[in-house]
């Protein structure tokens, strides 16, 4: 028998084994807990984008494959959305490419732009795709820590600076951020811009939780500030605003430059994906605006019955901004290790978490901190908190 010297998975992906949504959302599964850890929600969107979707199944829309770029009508939607929301003015046809997902889009757009050895600058903790998708394309991830201050998450514009190098070559942010539920202010983004700006990176910026965020936030497109239209690459997605994430229809906006490059490395990963669906999402950005506030309204009350629910059963509550996930503090329960607790939270409290640590480089940043997801029914929420009163 001849035995492999070599491993088979390659060395730049041998540090990222099973992702912990599959291990946690297998846990739940199998304990039958409540799952507050994969962020999906366990309700379909409007009944009138899933009968677009079947629309378009039936009269022969999408059944094959669709334009490389994506159909037409997502394209014009896509733009149409950028413009009157951000005044953001995008070419259908030359600055806009639809993607299998947001998660495709992130890869797509690394690949695309990054060379061996080139740095990418991210505000750790980040979603682990980030991580992956760096080290595929052979780039160096240097991340800068957003830190808990009052009741939020911070970054420090000097750490941040000094993390650009002349090895970077571009800035990897999240707005609204995930999991930390923190939405970058005008003033923070503005920083950032000017140091792109200054330093000539490009900015690759996923903004998949944009309709989500509260209690007056604002969520601003880095690419709509002075110099940054042209060196970014805007990342949207349906998944997250209109609750079928699994139609995995994702977008890019940017200079036809970018969108050209982008495009390169897209193609060789789906080619075309989510046909029929892209009609239905080109009509889902066409909802009225009672839709999106009435979205808003909805998750600012789950949030707000997660929190006070968490808070009671003795966490630190960092209560979020945008997105619908909540991060809190596990050491007032006496615990510091988030893995070993959200491991143990099906036996004790029969509920299913994230432990932040995943999303850091820096795990000892991360350790003590845990996820929530707050995209459930009312009363799946309501039973969480009962659950999770235990703890107390």
């Amino acid at each position: 028998m001849t035995v492999m010297t070599r491993p088979p998975l390659n060395r730049r992906l041998a540090e990222f084994g099973t992702t912990i949504f599959a291990e946690m959302s297998a846990l739940a599964a199998r304990t039958g807990s409540i799952n507050l850890g994969q962020g999906f929600p366990d309700t379909d969107g409007p009944e009138e984008i899933r009968e677009a979707a079947v629309r378009a199944l039936r009269e022969g829309h999408g059944n094959q494959y669709p334009p490389g770029p994506g159909v037409p009508e997502l394209r014009t939607a896509v733009a149409d959305h950028q413009r009157e929301r951000y005044g953001l003015v995008y070419d259908p046809d030359t600055e806009v490419l639809v993607t299998a997902g947001a998660t495709e889009a992130i890869a797509a757009a690394l690949l695309a732009l990054v060379e061996p050895g080139d740095e990418v600058v991210a505000l750790e903790p980040y979603y682990d795709s980030y991580a992956a998708c760096v080290a595929m394309a052979g780039g160096t991830r240097v991340p800068v820590t957003l830190r808990p201050h009052e009741g939020t998450y911070v970054f420090d514009l000097d750490e941040l600076r000094a993390a650009v190098t002349d090895r970077t070559r571009l800035i990897l942010l999240n707005t609204p951020h995930n999991p930390t539920g923190t939405v970058l202010t005008r003033a923070e983004l503005t920083a950032i811009a000017e140091l792109a700006v200054e330093r000539d990176l490009l900015v690759v910026t996923d903004e998949v939780y944009e309709h989500l965020v509260f209690d007056g936030a604002e969520h601003v497109p880095i690419a709509s500030l002075p110099g940054m239209r042209e060196r970014t690459v805007t990342i949207g997605s349906a998944g997250k605003t209109f609750s079928f994430t699994g139609w995995k229809v994702g977008w890019i906006t940017a200079s036809p430059g970018l969108t050209a490059a982008v495009r390169s490395a897209k193609q060789f990963l789906t080619y075309v994906s989510s046909g029929p669906f892209q009609y239905a999402v080109a009509e889902a950005l066409r909802l009225p605006a009672a839709y999106f506030d009435g979205l808003r309204a909805d998750l600012s009350a789950k949030r707000d019955l997660l929190c006070e629910g968490l808070a009671q059963a003795g966490f630190e509550v960092y209560r979020p901004a945008g997105t619908y996930f909540v991060t809190t503090d596990i050491r007032p329960l006496g615990a510091t290790d988030g893995f070993a607790f959200c491991r143990s939270l099906p036996d004790r409290a029969g509920v299913v978490a994230i432990p932040n640590a995943v999303f850091y480089d820096h795990r000892d940043q991360g350790a003590p901190f845990v996820r929530f997801a707050f995209c459930k029914r009312t009363e799946v929420l309501e039973e969480a908190v009962t659950r999770l009163k235990r703890l107390a």
